[in-house]
């Protein structure tokens, strides 16, 4: 019996931590967003689908929902594109590769709140160094045609560092043998990165795809910094408008709900790279 039991004595702190801090928090949130709570979290009666079919109804939720779709499908993307770029050309080891190897890893060395405040001021109309080049006078944070993609751009430089260090090693541990086989084969450049290095790196670019949907989504701290939402709420994701609603207006109800359709929104991008895993990556 004590050999039995002795495995499981092992999970117990490990699973006392997750039914703490994951699934408790997880059950009380549906019960949240189902339930009438108080400013004091207290429930004070049930609602049903009430509390969704008033989130759905507000014009601020339809435009935090194509925020978010927008930080989805420009971030992901064009982050993978650019690091998987950078980190081929820095694959061969050539004069002077550490410097620029540890400028384009700098990225993941600067906070977030750093790297909001200093693209504050590359945008700001004032003393913007991109309106000086461009000949503008555009207050991008302040414009509600601009703002949003200030963000984006952001987020996409936020997330070049750890990326980029991720695909340099994994192109660097690509077959040399297979390399020199297919070159010798009459394969060039671009055939051998489409045909060999990007199949054997595969399982890094399923888990940088990954992580960075799960990142676009979560994104708030940026937007809580530079813009609080606005201008006119063109700012407003669902994870900040889960925070404003939650911890700005004491709405628990309407927080709970937007924490389960991002969640929901979470899982369907992830069940949708795991399809796509299982016919692209290579082993």
């Amino acid at each position: 019996m004590r050999k039995s039991l002795k495995p499981y004595l092992f999970l117990l702190p490990m699973l006392l931590f997750a039914i703490g801090f994951y699934y408790y928090p997880a059950i009380r949130t549906f019960i949240y967003s189902i339930s009438r709570v108080n400013a004091q979290g207290k429930i004070v009666g049930f609602a049903g689908l009430e509390n969704f079919r008033y989130l759905f109804e507000r014009p601020v939720f339809q435009i935090a929902l194509e925020n978010t779709l927008k930080l989805v499908l420009v971030n992901t993307p064009v982050t993978v594109v650019i690091t998987v770029l950078l980190a081929r050309l820095c694959a061969l080891k050539k004069p002077g590769h550490s410097v620029y190897e540890l400028l384009f890893a700098l990225p993941m060395a600067v906070s977030m709140s750093a790297a909001a405040l200093m693209f504050k001021m590359l945008l700001s109309p004032v003393a913007s160094p991109i309106n000086a080049f461009l000949g503008l006078n555009l207050d991008w944070l302040g414009n509600r045609d601009t703002a949003m993609w200030g963000i984006v751009s952001l987020t996409i430089w936020m997330g070049l560092g750890f990326n980029y260090l991720l695909f340099l090693s994994a192109f660097r541990n690509v077959s040399k043998s297979m390399l020199e086989a297919a070159q010798m084969d009459g394969a060039g450049p671009i055939r051998r990165f489409f045909h060999i290095e990007l199949p054997a790196i595969s399982p890094t670019l399923f888990y940088v795809i990954c992580t960075n949907l799960v990142q676009a989504i979560m994104t708030s701290g940026p937007i809580i910094i530079l813009t609080d939402g606005g201008p006119a709420r063109s700012t407003t994701t669902m994870i900040f408008m889960m925070y404003s609603s939650g911890y700005g207006s004491s709405d628990y109800s309407l927080a709970a709900c937007i924490s389960l359709i991002t969640f929901l929104m979470t899982l369907l991008f992830t069940i949708g790279a795991f399809a796509l895993e299982g016919k692209k990556v290579q082993e």
